[in-house]
């Protein structure tokens, strides 16, 4: 069968060729021939859900006898850099790995970098989305994945409330949102919520919450992490004031925090209350924070619910538009088998019709410029699409260490117990800790 070959694919094989990419990868243990028009057998270890994968290499081996031999495992994100370093010092290895910018750090010593002979810079540049520059390794001497998806955070909300309540369209901006809490937000006169209009405040409550601040930061600009001129990952919350005077750091903790502050007008949250995404099925809140790929679950878990989906909101002062988007995409580990056909793979996989079938299986977003620029009929997806597009990221510790100083930050400023800016510096003292490690 003749292969389809995406622009990308074409600078990649067409320039270098076959026998150059084989002979890049000389370290590999794997030596065998393919003579069947396939990749060879190239198994993936990943985090998103099998499902999705699975029948995406199911509806692509039906039409494409190439990738027949590719298999998907699916791990859990806490423990993959364990037992990725465990299968590699046995040799049991898998020959990619998909996962998020979220475990890039904890997963980079296990990882083969991407040398820009193979994978260079401007074709790279041009093909996927400006989310993936978070895959250019210290030093820019290669690239330590193939972006595949991108799970951007969207706004859901519950249509009727919104409507039942005179409100005819979502806010866009952040302002807006706070100013519709006293329309939405149902207190007693002991300032107990019956009903919130999204769960922001807390952190162990709310779903997704290191996203929401994550993008609550990036959108403010700060970097919350980045490469240091010696080459070193150091944290930076947004302690400097800017031109204004303006804390940029502080002002996101201030805003984040107030709607758990009963004193305030834009309270509509506490730690007592349940989980955010309970909550919204229940319709006990009208606006939830998620990612795209959540949209099938909310709709399966309570059909009776009206619910829309938006961008996430920006700041009102905004020139350009960000959201927090989980970049997944495909890496080659140490020790791979068949590192040749692991590359294969993962470039195959950015061809439109590969990217298409992809995100309909998954429900998340291209990573790929040329197939973003058609957004689908679907409404979840041509929020996902779009935001793809302008969607960011930072190199982050562990997703559970990230939790932990994250909460802590927003736990001692809710208790009263630390100042703003305090908990923002040990916040960042701590996050500077780990991405050292």
């Amino acid at each position: 069968m003749k292969l389809k070959i995406s622009l990308f694919q074409g600078i990649l094989f067409g320039a270098f060729g076959l026998a150059a990419l084989i002979g890049l990868f000389t370290f590999a243990t794997y030596s065998g021939k393919n003579t069947d028009n396939t990749v060879g057998p190239v198994v993936i270890w990943g985090t998103l859900p099998k499902e999705g994968i699975q029948t995406m290499l199911t509806v692509l081996a039906q039409t494409d006898q190439t990738i027949k031999s590719v298999t998907y495992v699916q791990k859990s994100e806490a423990t993959l850099p364990t037992d990725l370093a465990a299968a590699i010092a046995t040799g049991a290895g898998p020959d990619l790995v998909l996962a998020s910018q979220e475990d890039l750090q904890p997963l980079s010593r296990f990882i083969t970098t991407i040398p820009l002979d193979t994978l260079p810079t401007s074709a790279f540049v041009n093909t996927f989305v400006s989310e993936a520059s978070l895959l250019t390794a210290a030093g820019g001497a290669g690239y330590y994945g193939v972006p595949f998806l991108v799970d951007p955070l969207v706004l859901f909300s519950n249509r009727s409330i919104l409507s039942s309540s005179g409100v005819a369209r979502v806010p866009a901006t952040w302002e807006a949102l706070v100013g519709l809490v006293p329309t939405i937000a149902v207190t007693t006169p002991s300032r107990q919520i019956n009903r919130s209009l999204i769960g922001l405040g807390t952190y162990e409550n709310v779903d997704n919450a290191r996203g929401i601040l994550s993008t609550l930061f990036l959108q403010t600009g700060v970097p919350i992490a980045g490469y240091s001129q010696s080459g070193q990952l150091v944290a930076d919350l947004g302690q400097t004031a800017v031109g204004t005077g303006v804390v940029p750091g502080r002002s996101v903790l201030s805003f984040y925090t107030q709607f758990a502050d009963p004193s305030k007008i834009s309270y509509t949250w506490n730690a007592a209350l349940r989980h955010s995404e309970s909550m919204f099925l229940t319709g006990d809140s009208a606006l939830y924070l998620a990612y795209a790929s959540r949209a099938a679950f909310l709709r399966a878990a309570n059909p009776n619910i009206d619910i829309g989906v938006a961008p996430i909101p920006q700041p009102a002062t905004a020139a350009t538009k960000s959201v927090y988007g989980l970049l997944y995409s495909f890496m080659i580990p140490l020790g791979s088998h068949n590192p040749n056909g692991a590359f294969q793979t993962a470039a195959l996989l950015t061809n439109s019709t590969q990217q298409s079938v992809a995100a309909q299986a998954t429900g998340l977003a291209p990573a790929t410029l040329g197939q973003l620029a058609t957004l689908p009929a679907d409404p979840t997806g041509s929020v996902s699409y779009a935001e793809a597009l302008y969607a960011k990221g930072w190199l982050s510790p562990s997703p559970s260490n990230t939790d932990q100083v994250f909460s802590s930050m927003i736990t001692n400023v809710n208790s009263g117990r630390f100042t703003l800016d305090t908990a923002l510096a040990n916040a960042q003292q701590a996050l500077a800790a780990l991405l050292q490690q």
